[in-house]
């Protein structure tokens, strides 16, 4: 009922609304009225539209944002782990390239510095000369022939080789009907080597139980000496003890080698054994004679009885007798307490190099039975024209060169190396590329690298350090002298003849030669092989001659004379060349 009176309320109400006159409207009702007909209209979004939207844009942000935020701690991540890897691949590729131990004077164009900036760091006394430095390194041709491109001419020696074995063969076939090698010359070269092996045992034998105890003796005894005076008459008497062991133990074996007559190979082994111990004796005692003169302990002032020597100390006057022993076989001629050594022994690398040693003497034989023995055994039998006689030592200069090219690989890479391997030292450079030398200063310091380290230490070294800094031609002259002295002296003892070739072309026009620097290096380059293979020639044919003049032609003189002047001049005065 209550609810029937509100409904009639209403309508009457609504009526009586409807009944008032009509009003115009004002401009802010006509604006209102429009505002909700807007709202009103499909095409329009409402306002909680517009806040939905608003509030995805900024979900929408928030959500890029921190996808942004995930790529960067992702991309972080990647780039953390790649320079890792890239890290690891890169070490494990310098490893390999210094495994390769690039050559010194290289390392500089490569921008390794630290070898240059060390020897900034460790500042020389002023007037004094750097130490000969032992690294762990390959020798060079090691690493070359790992090069497609330099095997392969390793492979075209080997190639010839076995050509001139062909050729041997046929020759031999269709002029004596059978194979003849004539190895039977081989075993002539190194015949009577007995008493090579008789007279080394003995050299080595003195060398180790002579001159380490007598070292030793004088070091330590010298120390409990007070007086002054007694103490200097001690060391000159060691001093003249030192200079006649010296001297016994270059004539001992001289006498051997002209008793016996030995054959050229085996002579020039015992000569070699015997220059390379001598070097190795002087390395020793001048290495370490300096630090037992200034060795200067007060314990050592006690009697003889009462010194306690610590012989295990890199400090004490004289070092430990299996340092020593070690220097006397190792592959070097300049003494230290301690060389690098590496890991193990590859005994398959050592068999390899004594394999090389082996195929270069079988090259030699072949060079010399077909380019040499040929032309010149006829000598003191037929006479040689003039124009024979050049043509010959024309002839000679390609196996010439041949030969030295087999001698350095057989003694200075393939020997070498193999004692190195065995004896584990690790420093191996024992010559460098002299074969890219543009002046023949740059040749003599590469090509035997092992000698030249021994008269820069022990000579030049010495000789600069006294006559002073400013003064290097003496110390060149000096070392010229020596080195080409040595030499004849090997050539001569071989051939029991004293023909100085070498000697003029070595410390002569080689002396002279090693003055001209400044040229441009191909020239320079071009210039040092066709010397040397001028060079080589002319010693091979001139050798070659002298050797069959003695062999072939009645000797002029008598006694020392007839050693002195060469037996291929008279032949050729007589006419009989």
């Amino acid at each position: 009922m209550e609810a029937a009176d509100e409904n009639f309320n209403a309508s009457s109400q609504e009526c009586v609304r409807l009944r008032k006159p009509t009003t115009i409207p004002s401009r802010e009702q006509i604006e209102t009225i429009e505002k909700r007909k807007r709202m009103d209209s499909p095409d329009v979004t409402t306002q909680e539209d517009d806040n939905s939207l608003e509030n995805a844009a900024v979900i929408q942000q928030i959500a890029l944002t921190r996808v942004k935020h995930q790529a960067e701690v992702l991309k972080k991540e990647l780039i953390e782990q790649m320079d890792v890897q890239l890290s690891s691949i890169m070490e494990e590729y310098v490893a390999g390239i210094e495994s390769v131990r690039v050559p010194q004077k290289y390392r500089s164009f490569l921008g390794d510095d630290q070898s240059r900036e060390d020897r900034k760091k460790r500042k020389l006394p002023c007037g004094s000369l750097p130490e000969k430095e032992f690294i762990a390194r390959h020798s060079l041709l090691t690493d070359l022939f790992e090069i497609n491109h330099i095997q392969t001419i390793y492979h075209i020696f080997i190639a010839i080789l076995i050509l001139l074995f062909m050729n041997t063969v046929v020759e031999d076939i269709f002029d004596k009907g059978r194979i003849d090698l004539e190895f039977a010359l081989i075993l002539w070269a190194f015949g009577d080597f007995q008493t090579v092996l008789v007279t080394w045992v003995g050299m080595m034998f003195f060398t180790l139980i002579v001159v380490y105890p007598a070292f030793h003796y004088w070091s330590h005894k010298r120390l409990t000496i007070v007086d002054k005076t007694k103490r200097l008459v001690w060391d000159y008497f060691w001093l003249a003890c030192y200079i006649a062991y010296m001297g016994a133990a270059i004539w001992v074996p001289l006498t051997e080698i002209l008793a016996h007559k030995l054959p050229p190979a085996s002579a020039t082994t015992l000569l070699m054994e015997q220059v390379r111990l001598l070097m190795k004796t002087h390395a020793f005692v001048r290495s370490n004679v300096a630090i037992a003169l200034c060795y200067n302990n007060q314990q050592y002032s006690k009697p003889l009885g009462s010194v306690d020597i610590k012989e295990d100390s890199d400090q004490a006057p004289c070092p430990d007798f299996s340092k020593y022993l070690y220097f006397m076989f190792a592959p070097t001629l300049v003494y230290r307490n301690r060389y690098p050594r590496t890991r193990s022994i590859r005994w398959k690398w050592v068999f390899f190099n004594f394999l090389q040693v082996v195929g270069v003497l079988f090259y030699l034989y072949f060079i010399f039975v077909r380019f040499c023995v040929p032309v010149f055994r006829q000598i003191g039998h037929e006479p040689m024209s003039a124009k024979a006689l050049v043509l010959a030592v024309f002839g000679c200069m390609l196996p010439g060169t041949l030969v030295l090219l087999c001698g350095f690989f057989c003694l200075l890479h393939a020997w070498l190396n193999a004692f190195a391997e065995m004896l584990r030292f690790a420093d191996r450079m024992f010559y460098q590329d002299w074969w890219n030398s543009s002046s023949y200063a740059t040749y003599y310091r590469t090509w035997n690298v092992v000698v030249h380290d021994w008269l820069y230490t022990y000579v030049y070294k010495d000789l600069y350090e006294v006559l002073g800094r400013r003064n290097r031609v003496i110390p060149t002259l000096v070392v010229f002298l020596i080195s080409s002295v040595v030499h004849e002296y090997i050539i001569t003892f071989t051939f029991h003849c004293f023909y100085p070739v070498l000697l003029l072309m070595f410390g002569g026009f080689g002396m002279l030669f090693s003055f001209v620097t400044n040229v441009d290096p191909r020239l320079g380059n071009i210039f040092m092989w066709l010397t040397l293979f001028i060079g080589t020639g002319l010693c091979m044919s001139l050798y070659s001659m002298e050797w069959y003049a003695r062999i072939n032609c009645p000797p002029s003189f008598e006694g020392f004379m007839e050693i002195l002047i060469p037996r291929s001049w008279t032949c050729l005065a007589n006419g009989n060349v």
